[in-house]
């Protein structure tokens, strides 16, 4: 029992290893793996206490429990054997096809990543962009119910969406988005479902792919995950508000089962006097087309000029981005006990959207230009307050409620675009270069007149 043995170098130092290894998963690894839950734990509950919702346990799920939930499911299951028999291939090999689905759908969040890099990395980039204002504020949001599914439905102008209302949301919820396979490229994709971001596919991938990631969205609804929808689909390539398309909203609906918990959709309405994208979108329009074909040249040439006017002094906001939040929509008493129309919801909230679209000044003189025609600056500035007392009671008027303060910064801004232009005798009128683009903003309050 205590001779002596000899070992080769190569095998003691295996023994030694898996020794190791042993020791580091029985005894290290869970005291470690303890030790970070209980940090994250104690920053949720910090954070907790300072959101009008707090973060429900569905979203600090881990993702690996999430996922085995998601592909398990009877539902996903079903459509898993359908698909097998469908495609003739084994059930094993439809599975596996099923779980890579469910990896690329579900996130991995983190509430420290989300309220620290997320929020705040919002927070400066709206702000270094843009004069952000918060527009209308239903006052009946305060009283939505934390036992209540709280899902944000907002109109989509650009991607700079997703940064202001995550910047101005940042005190009531972390929220869950929808994001396309534009950010599915490493390491944004990381970062964006760290964010707690799910990836949806825009072009159908088949049957199986839509029972996960509806399976999915339904689970997050039931859990009580804030989200936030854009029921257009897109964006918008003419600035006017688009027929809202069904898919997401629903598998939202779909979640909610009479006497359940309660869904409670918010409107949410942005607008801005400049879309970083408004060339793009607009060419876009015109070609008929989505897809959006972004030279990074030209890319990288507008980052550098705004370098350049920074470090020199000349560097000006592009105005203003406001967002407007409107009337919830309670799906119980939108529906009452019987089977939800989805078309019906779906109508009703474009139309909530459409009531509190941010009335600012470079959409408000683009209107009334697109309207009327060359005029004068004094004609301008009469023609915005008989315009803002034409809006039905309740819409969002402009910053300061001003029309004197409103033409004037719609007028700088647009001539320095020169999309605009005044002549000697004061008369303020549309470029050839600014035609299509002065008509994409006033498209933006059309439907208010």
């Amino acid at each position: 029992m205590f001779r002596t043995v000899e070992l080769p170098l190569w095998l003691m130092a295996l023994v030694i290893l898996f020794a190791a290894i042993t020791f580091a998963s029985h005894f290290l690894f869970p005291s470690v793996r303890w030790f970070f839950r209980r940090r994250a734990e104690k920053v949720v509950s910090r954070i907790n206490e300072k959101l009008d919702r707090p973060i429900e346990p569905f979203k600090l799920a881990r993702r690996h429990d999430m996922i085995q939930r998601l592909v398990y499911h009877p539902d996903v299951m079903e459509a898993v054997t359908e698909h097998a028999a469908g495609e003739n291939i084994p059930e094993n090999v439809a599975f596996e096809e099923a779980m890579k689905y469910a990896r690329e759908i579900v996130p991995s969040f983190s509430a420290s990543a989300y309220f620290t890099i997320a929020t705040k990395g919002a927070k400066f980039l709206s702000q270094a962009i843009y004069r952000v204002r918060m527009g209308h504020y239903d006052e009946t949001l305060a009283d939505i119910g934390t036992d209540k599914t709280v899902v944000f439905v907002m109109n989509h102008r650009s991607n700079m969406d997703y940064v202001l209302v995550t910047y101005l949301a940042a005190e009531r919820s972390a929220l869950s988005y929808a994001v396309g396979e534009w950010a599915r490229v490493w390491p944004l994709s990381r970062l964006i479902r760290t964010m707690g971001a799910y990836f949806i596919g825009r072009k159908s991938r088949g049957i199986l792919y839509r029972r996960v990631l509806a399976r999915y969205v339904e689970m997050a609804t039931q859990g009580g995950v804030t989200q936030a929808v854009f029921p257009e689909g897109g964006l918008s390539l003419d600035g006017r508000l688009a027929p809202p398309k069904l898919g997401l909203l629903n598998y939202v609906i779909n979640a909610w089962q009479p006497g359940g918990r309660d869904v409670v959709f918010v409107p949410v309405a942005l607008n801005y006097d400049r879309v970083l994208e408004d060339y793009v979108l607009i060419k876009a329009g015109q070609a008929g087309t989505r897809r959006f074909k972004a030279n990074m040249s030209v890319v990288g040439k507008f980052l550098v000029n705004q370098m350049w006017l920074r470090v020199s002094g000349q560097y000006n906001k592009f105005g203003y981005a406001a967002a407007s939040f409107g009337e919830p929509l309670s799906l119980e008493a939108f529906v009452g006990k019987g089977a939800p129309d989805v078309a019906a919801v779906a109508d009703e909230l474009m139309e909530r959207i459409g009531r509190v679209v941010p009335v600012l000044p470079v959409p408000l003189v683009s209107a009334i230009l697109t309207r009327e025609g060359d005029m004068s600056r004094d004609a301008l500035e009469a023609a915005a307050i008989a315009t803002m007392g034409s809006f039905k009671e309740g819409h969002v008027h402009i910053p300061r409620d001003d029309a004197s303060y409103a033409v004037e910064v719609g007028v700088r801004n647009l001539i320095r675009r020169e999309l605009v232009e005044e002549t000697d005798a004061g008369v303020v009128s549309i470029t050839d270069k600014g035609r299509d683009v002065v008509g994409y903003y006033a498209a933006t309050l059309e439907h208010l007149f």
